[in-house]
């Protein structure tokens, strides 16, 4: 039987005890999600969930979900925004959004994650009594004037 020291045995379960940590809280915490070349044309789309926060999809269609620090007021309602994504051309949780306007401003983004797409549009009438219908992942709104 092969004897170890006290000492050596302390270390050597102290260092697997350390491992094993290690192994549970990388599958705990979800992976970190990023949309490089974000700055030349890596964004593709996308649709603001409210003001809390706004989906994202890149280049080869892949949803993401960019959960923001707090209201960003106007966002709901915006044509367009500024993708933030600092030196690295990339955007991810450390980067922000620029929303147009009055109200609007800078709004941090809180977490970055893999997302589904966003729920998709729904008919709804206008003032003239057509129907409008916004498509929610090319951002185009179509219109019937005719209310059929």
């Amino acid at each position: 039987m092969l004897k170890l020291r006290p000492g050596f045995r302390v270390a050597l379960g102290a260092s697997l005890l350390a491992a094993a940590g290690a192994v549970f809280a990388s599958e705990a915490t979800p992976p970190k999600a990023s949309i490089p070349f974000a700055n030349h044309g890596g964004i593709r789309d996308w649709k603001a969930d409210r003001d809390q926060g706004l989906w994202v999809q890149d280049i080869h269609r892949q949803w993401y979900y960019a959960k923001l620090m707090g209201p960003c007021i106007g966002l709901n309602f915006a044509q367009t925004i500024g993708f933030d994504t600092h030196p690295l051309g990339r955007f991810d949780q450390f980067s922000s959004i620029y929303v147009p306007g009055g109200g609007g401003g800078r709004c941090a983004v809180q977490s970055f994650t893999v997302s589904g797409a966003p729920p998709s549009g729904k008919v709804k009438a206008d003032a003239t009594g057509g129907k409008v219908e916004a498509d929610a992942t090319s951002g185009k709104v179509e219109a019937d004037a005719t209310g059929g």
